[in-house]
């Protein structure tokens, strides 16, 4: 595994996830060892069940592994509490997830700025603006998540996620409920705002173009890293 010679701000070690279903231990992840360099565009590739989303909630402190230590920006975060680890996740961390989980009764403004009025700063709603128009999205401000199209709620998203100038973003398949023309505008969105902001993006893919754009792909199966 080549590993990064920059500021590491992500690391795993020795991973392991294990469900029980019909009391059986069913193996997600086995022994995920990696490393993230501070602005490094990094794709989790994989088939579909290979454990991808899994491993990006290990990784996002989402959920806890069975066994190994999740480290960002060196603190380890493995055996964190929720209080102890949402108010991290918000000042450290975006996400962006393919089904945008944006608050239906928020407009598209107020959905952006929740993160920064959480950390109490008082340029919430300027800089939710601003990155609205950042995105071309200016004009849809005060609609609903209702009144927009899949591709405006996923750079809605996007703009949620960036508000708080987070090190880490993280994105599971962004792309994934898209059409084509909009995919590659979220992409190119999100890979612009990350290089201006310099931070680090994770993202969980099967599309071989998204995958191609990384600096990195490491792929999944059967649980295990294979690259």
């Amino acid at each position: 595994m080549g590993e990064p010679t920059a500021m590491v701000i992500l690391e795993a070690k020795n991973l392991n996830k294990t469900y029980t279903v019909d009391h059986r231990p069913i193996m997600v992840l086995n022994d995920i060892s990696l490393r993230v360099a501070l602005g490094e565009f990094v794709v989790i590739a994989g088939s579909s069940g290979s454990g991808k989303t899994t491993l990006l909630t290990l990784l996002s402190g989402l959920d806890h592994p069975s066994s190994g230590r999740v480290f960002i920006d060196a603190h380890d975060i493995t055996g964190a509490s929720e209080d102890e680890l949402a108010p991290l996740r918000n000042r450290m961390i975006g996400f962006v997830f393919q089904s945008f989980h944006l608050v239906p009764s928020m407009t598209a403004v107020e959905n952006i700025m929740f993160p920064a009025e959480l950390l109490g700063r008082p340029d919430a709603e300027e800089k939710a603006r601003q990155l609205l128009w950042r995105v071309g999205l200016q004009d849809r401000a005060d609609n609903l998540p209702s009144q927009l199209s899949g591709g405006e709620k996923q750079r809605v998203s996007l703009c949620r996620a960036m508000i708080n100038d987070p090190k880490l973003l993280f994105a599971d398949e962004p792309t994934g409920n898209l059409d084509s023309q909009n995919g590659r505008l979220v992409l190119a969105q999100l890979l612009e705002m990350k290089a201006e902001q310099g931070a680090t993006l994770i993202l969980v893919t099967h599309n071989p173009e998204i995958a191609a754009a990384a600096d990195r792909v490491l792929t999944l199966k059967d649980g295990r890293l294979t690259g």
